[in-house]
């Protein structure tokens, strides 16, 4: 019992102590962990557990969309892909279709590997 309390004491303080940068991969890497137990749970006719996981990661991508800043007009392009994304998590849990999980797992992937190629490159530019 006291391994797993160490544990999640170790993951609260991960994320106490990770900058906005660092919160936004965490985010991202949820929203895929996520999307892959959701497609486990449709293969496996999980209902529930499907349901609950596309849950986790609208609510992800929902928060993606709701803190964009709109000043800057790259934001627009991105709450275009996320309002895109929501709309194909709808259909993903109304159907329960591992292929539109894939698709959205797919531009998940690619944007938390843009975003850790901005972080190392903030890094190297010592910002």
């Amino acid at each position: 019992m006291a391994l797993p309390n160490a544990y999640a004491q170790y993951n609260n303080s991960k994320v106490l102590t990770a900058s906005p940068a660092e919160l936004t991969l965490m985010l991202y890497e949820g929203a895929i962990k996520f999307c892959n137990i959701a497609i486990l749970a449709v293969e496996q006719k999980d209902v529930e557990k499907a349901h609950v996981h596309i849950t986790k990661v609208e609510r992800i991508v929902d928060y993606f969309r709701q803190t964009l800043d709109m000043k800057y007009p790259v934001a627009e392009d991105f709450d275009r892909v996320y309002s895109y994304l929501s709309q194909r998590l709808v259909e993903a849990n109304i159907k329960k279709d591992v292929q539109i999980l894939e698709e959205v797992n797919t531009h998940l992937r690619a944007m938390r590997d843009t975003w850790k190629e901005v972080m190392k490159l903030n890094r190297e530019k010592g910002m």
